[in-house]
This record gives C-alpha cells, sequence and structure tokens, in this order.
C-alpha cells in the first residue's frame, strides 16, 4: 500500500494516536513534519475546519483546507463536505493562547500536495491502487485515491454485469481497489474496477451445470432476462412477466458455453429482498496490468482493455 492512503486509514492507529499525547508530541510531529488524521467536527462561517486532536482543537485554514482553494479551482464544499468525517494534515504551526492553550494551525494543503508530487504523479495506466468510497452518483462512483484527492470511476466501468446504480456494487467509506485507466493532462487519474473481478473463464470456474445458485436480476429484454452471478458474470434465463429487475434469484445452471460466452439459465424463483451489498471479490489485488482480456482464447468475441501510457506533445 502506498504511504499516501486515501483518508479514514491513519485516524485509528497507534502512531497517529500517540501524537496527540502532549505538547512535546506535537512538537516532534511538527518538527518530522508527520501526516497525521482526526475527525473535523466543525466548518466554521468562514470555512475553517476546526479539528478534534484528543486533548487539541487544531485549526486548518480555509486555503489550506484542499489543493485549488486558494486559486478558486476546488470549491468550498469540498472543504464543507468534510465535517465529521477523517481529515489529513501536518502540522504548520503551535500557536498559545493567552490563556496557555495550545492551539496547532494545520494545512491538509501541504498532504495533498506532496501526495500529488510523490505518489499520483507516478501512477500509471494499469497499476492497481488502493482506494475509499466517498460519494456515489448515477454516472459514477467517486473515490479518495489518497489524502483525500479525488477520482471517478464510471458506472460502465465498475463491472462487467451492467447494474442500475453505482449503489448495486459499492457504499461510502468503504474501501475498494481500482486500475488506472488514463492520466490525463493535467495529472488527473481515471479509474476502472471492472478488470479486478476476474475474466470470464475465472467467474465461470466458480459454477457448475446442475447447479441452483443466488443472482440479482440486473435487466429484463424481451427475449429474456439477465441475471448476475458474479459483477462479471451473467447469464440469460427465458422470459417471464413476474419478475422485476434489482429482484434476488434463486437459479439453476444449464450450461455454460465458453465459446460464446454464454451461460443459460432457469428462474427457480425471484423475491425482492435487501441484502447487503457484498464486498467486491477480487481476482488482482496489486501490482500492474498492460492488457486483460476478459474474453476466453476459444471465444471469437473480443472483449479486452489495454492500458496505454500518456502520450504529451
Amino acid at each position: 500500500m502506498s504511504t499516501y492512503k486515501p483518508e479514514g486509514m491513519w485516524a485509528d492507529t497507534l502512531a497517529n494516536r500517540q501524537s496527540f499525547r502532549s505538547v512535546s508530541a506535537l512538537q516532534d510531529a511538527f518538527a518530522a513534519e508527520k501526516i497525521l488524521e482526526s475527525r473535523a467536527i466543525v466548518c466554521d462561517a468562514q470555512h475553517n475546519l476546526i479539528v478534534d486532536m484528543g486533548a487539541f482543537r487544531g485549526i486548518i485554514p480555509r486555503e489550506e483546507g484542499a489543493l485549488g482553494i486558494a486559486d478558486g479551482t476546488t470549491r468550498d464544499i469540498a472543504i464543507i463536505s468534510k465535517v465529521n468525517k477523517p481529515v489529513c494534515y501536518k502540522i504548520t504551526e503551535l500557536t498559545r493562547h493567552e490563556d496557555g492553550s495550545v492551539v496547532p494551525r494545520l494545512s491538509r494543503r501541504a498532504v495533498q500536495q506532496e501526495c500529488m508530487e510523490n505518489y499520483i504523479s507516478k501512477l500509471t495506466p494499469g497499476d492497481i491502487i488502493d482506494a475509499k468510497v466517498t460519494h456515489l452518483e448515477s454516472f459514477g462512483c467517486f473515490v479518495d485515491i489518497g489524502c483525500g484527492i479525488p477520482s471517478l470511476i464510471p458506472i460502465d466501468a465498475i463491472s462487467i454485469s451492467r447494474i442500475s446504480h453505482p449503489r448495486d456494487r459499492f457504499r461510502p467509506g468503504q474501501d475498494i481497489k481500482a486500475i488506472v485507466r488514463a492520466v490525463e493532462p493535467d495529472g488527473r487519474i481515471s479509474l476502472s474496477h471492472k478488470e479486478l473481478l476476474g475474466t470470464w473463464s475465472e467467474n465461470a470456474a466458480l459454477f457448475s451445470p446442475g447447479e441452483t445458485v443466488a443472482g440479482i436480476v440486473r435487466s429484463i429484454e424481451d427475449y429474456g432476462v439477465f441475471v448476475e452471478l458474479t459483477p462479471n458474470l451473467a447469464g440469460l434465463a427465458e422470459p417471464r412477466d413476474d419478475i422485476s429487475v434489482g429482484q434476488h434469484a434463486s437459479v439453476y445452471i444449464k450450461s455454460l458455453i465458453p465459446e460464446k460466452m454464454k451461460a443459460k439459465l432457469i428462474i427457480v424463483d425471484a423475491f425482492d429482498a435487501s441484502y447487503r451489498v457484498a464486498p467486491s471479490a477480487y481476482f488482482l489485488t496489486q501490482g500492474h496490468l498492460d492488457r486483460w482480456r476478459y474474453s476466453p482464447e476459444c471465444s471469437d468475441r473480443l472483449i479486452e482493455t489495454v492500458f496505454k501510457p500518456p502520450t504529451y506533445n
């Protein structure tokens, strides 16, 4: 895992907590330029963040709240939305009030700048990284890829099996893996996720004809019903007019046909349920890919992703 983790992964560590034990511990963290993390408890009227540092209350001035705030390229919602959530920072100054209390002044922007220079700027397409889900929109999943720096996984890159909304796969706060799809000229990172969930053959190997297994109805067409067996494997059952998208189902596996990448199913039952979204089962969790082929070698159809390094003029 990178040194520059998504926010929320430092706060409960012993090393982080020990930095708040005393003034001398704060001074040591300040001298070492240590990355710390605490929960933001207030965003004041000037959009300064107040953070809980145990016996101390630190302040992150508005312009130090995130990269781009000072020049207007990042909106203040990036600060406001951090209230009641962990934020990372470095101590930039230790000041004393007249009553003798110590008030640490902090910078989240400095940590993000360091993360950009030492980690994110070095990523290349095909790198597998850690990410934390921050919020979900109909078009994709926003994640923190390090120190609160955001990136997007478009909905069509989340899995091979189609979903109606990213909430079908993820929940805010979830730790996931992602793969760098592209690096934009401005340094922004575009992500994908489906390549980590296994090929057709890897997923099909989890099942056998004759089994009855759990599935989720993902699409209803005139010619049949698509039922998801895993995020990267769906099969087709005969049309039925008594089911709806999103229902859970028990399905009988008639056959698995690798050359056509087909799973033929029979729906035994379909019903409404509110089962918790299970974490993704990854076939790859680290390293780098230059190319990923979903389709079996015996198939005439080619479904693959080629990760090309950026070329800038």
